[in-house]
């Protein structure tokens, strides 16, 4: 059986180091904001980089993979949780999901060879490192127990959300004023939906970032 002590704030008190499977899920978020901070910035100049592009991505998303898989482990072998188990799993397998969607969205822009990206693109890297950055401040909170300020920076995540559904319902009617080949189409359709799927994907770690918030104030 796993007891769950409750997580509660603490005011006054010296920081305290945090406990194995907490410095492991802050581990999870850091590669997420890596990740996300690599992907905004990178600038693709030919088709060379975008090799390497999708190649480092692929690391972050390999490296996100061991973690999780270490915090399951140390997960089945704790008595006692910072917060309920489920809540640590949920939050540490949604933020691995923010990884894939990025590495499959570096993979689509190898695999099509897209060099010229326009601004709607751009934007959404922009969302993306932005989301990432945030999540990983939220989840800093929530390891050192400062709940109260957790709400701020997944509010800050929505935000951004909506903004990438605006962005890409824009960047897609703009792809029949701008493109006659269909194949082209296709591609910076693709993309867009890529790139919209991992803001929503860091939508829904803030989302859980919530709900565990909720339950421990």
């Amino acid at each position: 059986m796993i007891i769950r002590v409750r997580l509660s704030e603490d005011k006054g008190r010296m920081k305290k180091k945090p406990d194995k499977i907490m410095s492991l899920l802050l581990d999870l978020a850091q590669n997420m904001k890596e990740c996300g901070e690599y992907f905004s910035k990178f600038i693709i100049h030919s088709p060379s980089d975008l090799k390497v592009f999708s190649e480092k991505v692929k690391d972050f998303e390999s490296n996100g993979d061991t973690v999780l898989h270490e915090i399951n482990v140390e997960l089945n072998k704790a008595f006692i949780t910072s917060i309920d188990p489920e809540d640590i799993l949920t939050l540490a397998e949604k933020m691995d999901d923010v990884v894939d969607c990025i590495e499959e969205t570096s993979a689509y822009y190898y695999m099509y060879r897209l060099t010229d990206e326009d601004d709607y693109m751009s934007d959404f890297r922009i969302h993306i490192g932005f989301c990432t950055a945030e999540l990983y401040t939220a989840i800093d909170l929530l390891v050192q127990k400062q709940l109260k300020r957790v709400r701020e920076h997944t509010i800050n995540v929505k935000t951004s959300e909506e903004e990438g559904d605006t962005l890409e319902r824009k960047a897609i009617r703009s792809l029949f004023k701008k493109y006659s080949d269909p194949i082209k189409i296709i591609q910076y359709k693709d993309l867009y939906q890529v790139l919209e799927e991992s803001v929503d994907a860091c939508q829904a770690v803030a989302k859980s970032l919530d709900i565990v918030i909720m339950k421990n104030l």
